[in-house]
């Protein structure tokens, strides 16, 4: 049909944390969703995926992108901006970015995350 009901999952180290809400129809979702995670020291990985809701069947992974505990190390006040969606399945194209903020607070123990949008 041309658009997606995208939603977004944030996990830390494979572990579901978040679930935004779905955006119905759209292949441009606004979500403007904040939220505020405590972190294990010694997390290693926060994903987020980007879905498609579907009422009929399994719900499709659009895309996804991972932040490592280096990448926050090397970004101390936090990082936004757009970051490019990598693929899941091996055999699936992905296009698309989502523009997130995040700041870790509190010695890498407080994730403030914030997905605001997708393209």
């Amino acid at each position: 049909t041309g658009s997606s009901d995208p939603y977004c999952i944030v996990k830390i180290d494979d572990e579901a944390i978040i679930r935004t809400a779905t955006v119905w129809k759209t292949l441009s979702p606004f979500w403007g969703e904040e939220y505020e995670v405590h972190l294990h020291p010694t997390f290693h990985c926060i994903s987020i995926y980007v879905m498609d809701e579907d009422a009929l069947s399994r719900d499709d992974v659009i895309g996804k992108v991972c932040i490592t505990r280096d990448m926050l190390v090397e970004h101390p006040k936090g990082y936004s901006g757009w970051m490019s969606l990598s693929e899941v399945d091996p055999d699936e194209e992905v296009q698309g970015e989502i523009h997130l903020r995040v700041e870790v607070q509190g010695n890498q123990r407080l994730l403030c995350c914030t997905v605001l949008e997708a393209r």
